[in-house]
């Protein structure tokens, strides 16, 4: 399948391209590398033996976004493109309401116009708000606390909205709970722009000397040691999730909704003690207040991804550490610099 990703040079897109062009479909990336590295395409296109159009272009710019399906015969589309840092959201609304759910209309709006009616979406568990019981299913009320989880539950409703217009969509949303660890090779992982936001970034670049410690913030939850809990889940089981969401793209109709995480949950000290024993680092921390509108346990429930999707997640909290740490420790500057001795410049 010819596919459109949006979003592709970040986090989750690049290790998604890498999945993709080894499953042998034809992939074309966009993406205004506002979170993204032109350096994870590069290493993509290394990795998988081949290259693909990239084009350096923001989805507001209707234009550009026209040229894509002018120049290519596209079937689907995968649109990881987004803001998507939340305590940002909550000093620049506008900009996350603009970027987000104005650049969604604009993909739509050219996507229907040229008969492209396919697309999984890159949605996020923060729709389920402050979640009253776990695990989590795909029925629970949807809300959301910022304007990040805003910004998808918007764009959530836009999707319902255009397939009950049309029946002709097939819509995937893949909530995503939360993705850590890095591709085997070490050649590409999680590179954020600016200080990191979660949790596994601020542990590796803690043990690789960058931050002095990790902040753990609250250490007084009714959890077992006072943490809050999480569902980790490897960014490759996420990324192997949208090619089954690609599959199903084929015999769905209209918008069906997805929760990608392990279905278990593990604290931040649980995470800090997987990763000191599966690396061999110290990690020191310090316990600061806790942040406002932060639950207390949040983890999915995945059964319709397994029972619909065939889609389980099969890699254990210390190969993500394991992972994470192997893509840090040689490449401490994330993308500005090449890997360790012995690693070829990537290029085209």
């Amino acid at each position: 399948m010819r596919i459109l990703v949006t979003g592709g040079a970040g986090y989750i897109g690049s290790h998604t391209c890498l999945q993709l062009l080894k499953a042998g479909h034809e992939i074309i990336v966009f993406d205004n590398l506002l979170n993204g590295k032109e350096e994870a395409l590069l290493r993509v296109r290394d990795l998988a033996g081949c290259s693909f159009p990239f084009y350096a272009d923001d989805l507001r710019d209707r234009e550009a976004v026209e040229r894509v399906f002018r120049e290519h015969d596209i079937e689907a589309v995968i649109h990881f493109a987004g803001s998507k840092a939340v305590g940002e959201s909550v000093r620049l609304p506008l900009d996350y309401y603009f970027n987000n759910v104005y650049g969604t209309l604009v993909l739509c709006d050219t996507m229907k116009r040229a008969g492209v009616q396919k697309m999984v979406f890159s949605s996020s568990a923060t729709v389920y708000g402050m979640p009253s019981r776990c695990p989590i299913d795909e029925t629970f009320p949807l809300t959301a606390l910022n304007p990040y989880g805003r910004s998808k539950l918007m764009i959530e409703d836009i999707l319902r909205d255009l397939s009950q217009s049309d029946p002709k969509w097939s819509i995937a949303l893949l909530r995503y709970f939360n993705p850590i660890g890095a591709h085997r090779s070490g050649l590409i992982g999680e590179d954020p722009s600016g200080p990191p936001n979660n949790l596994l970034p601020c542990v590796t670049q803690v043990a690789v000397g960058k931050l002095p410690c990790l902040a753990v913030y609250g250490n007084d939850y009714p959890t077992p040691d006072g943490t809050a809990i999480r569902d980790y889940l490897h960014v490759e089981d996420l990324a192997a999730g949208h090619l089954k969401a690609v599959a199903k793209l084929s015999s769905l109709y209209g918008v069906e909704a997805y929760n990608l995480g392990t279905g278990r949950g593990w604290s931040v000290l649980e995470v800090v003690r997987a990763f000191e024993k599966a690396t061999g680092r110290r990690v020191p921390y310090e316990i600061r207040d806790r942040r406002p509108g932060d639950a207390p346990i949040v983890f999915a429930d995945p059964g319709k991804a397994e029972r619909e999707l065939g889609w389980t997640a099969t890699r254990g909290l210390e190969e993500m550490c394991q992972d994470a740490w192997r893509w840090q420790s040689r490449n401490p500057n994330g993308y500005e610099v090449a890997v360790t001795a012995g690693a070829e410049r990537l290029s085209s």
